[in-house]
């Protein structure tokens, strides 16, 4: 049955934005039903992401909330996508690119593994090196683009956060992100130095994959994110989803097929990297050679 309701993962994020909006509306579950002269259970099961929207019950919700219009009209959107079976957002398309679908499900996650291949991934990225990369980004205006940059910078706080207590944070990175200068030297040395720093807290792992590798499982799979979610107070724990991001959109893969062909190619990245303190040394090694050349 579950799996007639498509992805999961509109269904998660919708769920969490207005769960939210109704605790900034200082209003029980109880309340929002009997405003909304439907069950609690039915008000339950939408925040807990169990079951497809219809707009109108979003856009209902939205206005008890007293949800901006322009927010009002992304959940909209977003309802119109929790019955499609794959999901791929679009950048672009009728969900506005300032709603970040993916920030919320990184917030919620209790580890997050990422590999990449080209770039530091944007949680470990200095203002910098992400400035250098946003300038890459085409079609997007100079507001735009700082704006990405910030929302970048400030999802880093989900590193040091105290309450929750931050995810697990598993990085594998290319040995060819280390070399790719980004931004000119200065950028790269202060890139590679924020790395070694960062891979000191006791709840981030960063290792590399050197080129001595070769064509492995990661090299083919390109760069994604696996996120794994806690148990909370539910019987069935949320699945987990695999987050693939591209130029035009990002592809969000949650069915036990596709997560277990992502839980290989991890199992293989971990028996080729070196462990994380050789990962340490070989970037200051790098971070060396780009400060002095």
């Amino acid at each position: 049955m579950a799996e007639d309701l498509g992805s999961t993962v509109p269904r998660r994020q919708l769920g969490r934005t207005l769960r939210e909006l109704r605790t900034e509306a200082r209003m029980t579950l109880d309340g929002a039903a009997e405003a909304l002269q439907c069950s609690r259970q039915k008000v339950w099961r939408i925040e807990a992401g169990l079951c497809g929207v219809r707009g109108l019950d979003v856009r209902a919700m939205c206005e008890l909330y007293a949800a901006t219009p322009e927010l009002a009209g992304a959940l909209v959107a977003l309802a119109g996508e929790t019955r499609v079976k794959g999901w791929w957002h679009s950048y672009g398309d009728t969900i506005p690119e300032w709603f970040e679908l993916y920030v919320g499900l990184e917030s919620a996650a209790c580890r997050l593994r990422e590999h990449d291949d080209a770039l530091v991934p944007g949680l470990l990225q200095t203002r910098g090196y992400a400035t250098a990369v946003c300038q890459r980004r085409p079609g997007l205006t100079e507001d735009e683009r700082e704006r990405l940059v910030e929302v970048r910078l400030q999802r880093q706080g989900l590193l040091l956060r105290r309450l929750p207590p931050p995810p697990r944070f598993d990085a594998m990175l290319g040995e060819a992100v280390l070399l790719r200068s980004v931004g000119g030297p200065a950028t790269m040395a202060e890139q590679l130095r924020h790395l070694v720093e960062v891979s000191r807290l006791p709840h981030v792992s960063i290792r590399v994959v050197p080129l001595a590798a070769g064509l492995h499982h990661g090299a083919v799979a390109g760069a994604f994110v696996v996120l794994d979610f806690p148990p909370g107070n539910r019987v069935e724990p949320e699945p987990s989803v695999v987050y693939s991001e591209s130029l035009t959109g990002a592809l969000y893969l949650d069915r036990k097929e596709e997560i277990s062909a992502y839980e290989e190619t991890w199992a293989s990245l971990d028996s080729l990297a070196l462990d994380e303190e050789q990962s340490r040394h070989l970037i200051g090694k790098i971070m060396q050679e780009v400060h002095h050349g």
